[in-house]
């Protein structure tokens, strides 16, 4: 009769313990998930700035282009220049 109980016991704790470490293990599974995801985020963000930083400049040499500070040539070769 007392070994039943003892097993009872540890059956119980034993569910315990294992109950906790499945919430640990999804709970770092998430956190992962979340930290790879605001990765894509940022680097999305990256490029993101980095196309209009881009544009930005391209309209910079057009109106240079449009003033006639720059010819034809000068404006292909500087826009090939950040472009690449």
């Amino acid at each position: 009769m007392l070994t039943n109980i003892i097993y009872i016991l540890v059956f119980i704790i034993l569910a315990f313990v294992l109950s906790i470490a499945v919430k640990a293990i999804t709970r770092g599974v998430e956190a992962k998930q979340i930290i790879k995801e605001e990765k894509n985020l940022e680097s999305d963000n990256k490029h993101e700035n980095k196309n209009i930083e881009i544009t930005q400049q391209i309209k910079d040499l057009k109106e240079l282009h449009d003033k006639g500070i720059l010819n034809a040539d000068e404006f292909k070769k500087a826009k090939d220049k950040i472009l690449k």
